[in-house]
């Protein structure tokens, strides 16, 4: 695999169409061949999903981008076109799918824990409070030691509501732009990769 430059920026700069290119020796290399499934529902190969999302991730979420395969051996049965496009709209709609259950359940889990933070803090400051008004012996270290403690119990909710939700939420952007990507198949004679390198991406104005 050959990984070119990052694409440039396009501030100041015309809308343009960006595209994944994808070099493979036949139609089956574009799936994962443990799945039975026909081939419009078969699961992508691991190693082309993670490099067509990982280009998808690269551009901007607003510019236009094109899928276009180019294939070494012309399929003999197969609408190579319409198989390849149904099976990455199935495809990525079935993860775009999975993505916002997975936000959903983020942000339940999410709520539950700050409920509970925010009690077990409540917990800890009260007992604060109560060791340094009925001057316990070692008050000072008991005051420290439960609203540290106290602040700890809210490090998960935090960290789900400044960090966690974010790259779930742009995955799930990416997921439904490829889940309608235009596809084109493209065959030898006008493909200008060169046959050591199974996958190619590129972007052109």
């Amino acid at each position: 695999m050959t990984i070119p430059k990052s694409p440039a920026s396009s501030s100041a700069r015309p809308e343009r169409e960006n595209t994944i290119e994808v070099k493979l020796q036949n139609l089956e290399q574009f799936f994962n061949t443990m799945d039975p499934s026909p081939f419009h529902e078969k699961d992508l190969d691991y190693d082309l999903e993670e490099f067509i999302v990982s280009w998808a991730t690269e551009y901007p979420l607003h510019d236009p981008i094109r899928l276009i395969v180019y294939l070494e051996n012309h399929p003999s049965s197969e609408n190579a076109q319409g198989v390849i496009e149904r099976a990455v709209h199935n495809y990525f709609a079935y993860k775009s799918d999975l993505n916002q259950r997975e936000f959903k359940q983020l942000l339940r889990e999410g709520r539950l824990s700050l409920f509970i933070g925010l009690s077990f803090l409540t917990i800890c400051l009260s007992g604060a409070q109560m060791a340094t008004r009925f001057q316990i012996p070692g008050a000072n270290i008991i005051e420290a030691s439960l609203t540290i403690a106290g602040w700890v119990a809210m490090w998960h909710p935090m960290d789900i509501y400044l960090y966690g939700w974010w790259p779930l939420r742009r995955a799930g952007k990416v997921y439904r732009k490829l889940s309608t990507i235009p596809v084109e198949v493209r065959y030898p004679d006008t493909s200008g990769a060169t046959s050591e390198n199974k996958f190619l991406a590129d972007s052109r104005v």
